[in-house]
Parts: C-alpha cells; structure tokens; sequence
C-alpha cells in the first residue's frame, strides 16, 4: 500500500511541477491555488508513505517520478525537445526508480 501511496505523490509532484508554469510566477490566483495544493498534497502522501519505507528509497523514488512525468509533460504540454540523450537520461532514472523498488525491504 505505500508504495501505491508513493505513487499517488510522484504524480502530486508532477501535477506541480507543470502548474508552476501556468502560474507565472505565483501571478495567476487559480493557477497557483491549485499548484499550492498539488503540493500539499504530494509532500503529505509521501510523509504517510514515509511510515513504511525507507527514506532514502521513498524520497528518491518520489523525485524520480516527479522528475521523469515533468520531463513527458513538457514534451507534450510544451513541445519540449525529445532527443536520444533527454530519453536516455530518462530510461537511467527510471532503472533507478526500478532497481530501489527491487531492493527495497518493503
């Protein structure tokens, strides 16, 4: 269940990453509201998730999924480039995301 929990807040996380664009720069109200409270969010579920990992394992694999969703994103939201070494750089933290989860006690 945590690392369903773990989840849930890597994909909080990415929600605000990519709402911190629209904000631009806290001056938009609903914008920042709702990238506020993706925030919120994501930092609790990953505290609650916390009770049962490991932190070093939870924390990373919550950055990592943070990390790789905001990269997918902004290909698609923003026509970000999506060249060999950006996708390489991806498959390396997913393998990291991975290769945590496998070794993982929980």
């Amino acid at each position: 269940m945590s690392w369903i929990v773990l989840l849930i807040a890597g994909l909080f996380e990415m929600a605000w990453a990519v709402g911190l664009k629209y904000t631009e720069g806290f001056s938009r109200f609903w914008p920042s509201l709702a990238t506020l409270v993706a925030m919120a969010i994501s930092v609790a579920l990953l505290g609650v998730a916390m009770k049962q990992l490991p932190v070093g394992t939870a924390y990373a694999v919550w950055t990592g999924i943070g990390a790789v969703g905001t990269v997918v994103l902004g290909i698609i939201l923003f026509g970000e480039p999506a060249n060999a070494g950006r996708l390489a750089c991806l498959a390396l933290i997913i393998a990291g995301i991975a290769g945590l989860k496998l070794v993982s006690p929980t």
